[in-house]
């Protein structure tokens, strides 16, 4: 992916150097989640966290050269959603498309939706419209779970934003008081199809990104694909040790996320997207 070079946003909060202290006081890597139900949308990647965070609570420190760039790159990426999004969410949803910040942080972090560790993997609180990312998710998806690449990682940016359209649509507000009041495995399915809406938005993105910007290169959208996969929940079960039982799944299996990622690739369309169809939901 072509990115060094091009216009980053100005919609970055970077706390990475804050110290676990700053980003919400709650120690390692690995600590329970405290969350609003239902508002967090990210993966659970509990199954391949196998460290902890060595910073004490409210030590600050410079961040390294690799930090600075990753934080360029996510920063390049996000400007490219507001891009893309900006023409077609009018266009297609009829709406304006109004921009998310990103906080990139370290270890935990406190959000209006509540506190999460990095375990949660990246995600959108819809409470205060920012996307969260600990950017060594990106070392973790390279090494631990075979999905590295600066698109796959541009991706799952991609897939947080989606998130952030649902929002803007008004799907996540419907989402939350569908879960509210369903089962534990209704409530899991309509996560699951949340979850692969926002692939397929993340998708449409990716379609844009080749169109308007010529960033992609060759093997881009197989990294993208592969970083789905890597993702589903079948996998994530499977690298824990245990059968995967669908009835669990919240984000959905490897097939079907690379599947919906696919169909906004191809199809760039909003339209295309409407994992809820045929639900009644």
């Amino acid at each position: 992916m072509e990115w060094r070079g091009r216009r980053g946003s100005s919609n970055i909060e970077d706390r990475r150097g804050m110290g676990v202290g700053g980003a919400g006081g709650l120690g390692v890597v690995g600590t329970i989640v405290v969350l609003a139900v239902g508002y967090f949308f990210g993966v659970d990647i509990t199954p391949v966290v196998q460290q902890t965070q060595s910073m004490q609570p409210g030590e600050e420190r410079e961040l390294s050269h690799a930090e600075q760039e990753i934080g360029q790159f996510v920063s390049v990426v996000l400007a490219d959603t507001e891009e893309v999004w900006a023409e077609v969410l009018p266009a297609q949803g009829n709406t304006q498309y109004q921009n998310p910040t990103l906080v990139m942080f370290s270890g935990a972090v406190q959000s209006a939706c509540g506190s999460a560790s990095a375990a949660m993997g990246p995600f959108y609180c819809p409470n205060d419209q920012r996307l969260y990312v600990d950017t060594t998710f990106f070392d973790m998806m390279d090494q631990q779970m075979g999905a590295g690449g600066d698109f796959a990682a541009a991706y799952v940016i991609a897939h947080e934003v989606g998130h952030h359209v649902q929002n803007q649509l008004g799907i996540l507000p419907k989402v939350n008081q569908l879960r509210s009041r369903a089962s534990e495995v209704d409530s899991n399915r309509i996560s699951v199809m949340t979850e692969l809406q926002a692939d397929c938005f993340a998708g449409i993105w990716a379609r844009q990104a080749q169109d308007r910007f010529g960033s992609i290169e060759p093997g881009d959208i197989d990294e993208a694909v592969n970083a789905a996969r890597a993702v589903g929940d079948d996998m994530l079960q499977k690298g824990a040790g245990r059968t995967p039982m669908p009835d669990s799944f919240t984000h959905g299996s490897a097939a079907e996320r690379s599947e919906w990622l696919t169909r906004g690739m191809e199809s760039g369309q909003l339209s295309q997207c409407d994992t809820f169809a045929g639900t009644g939901l």
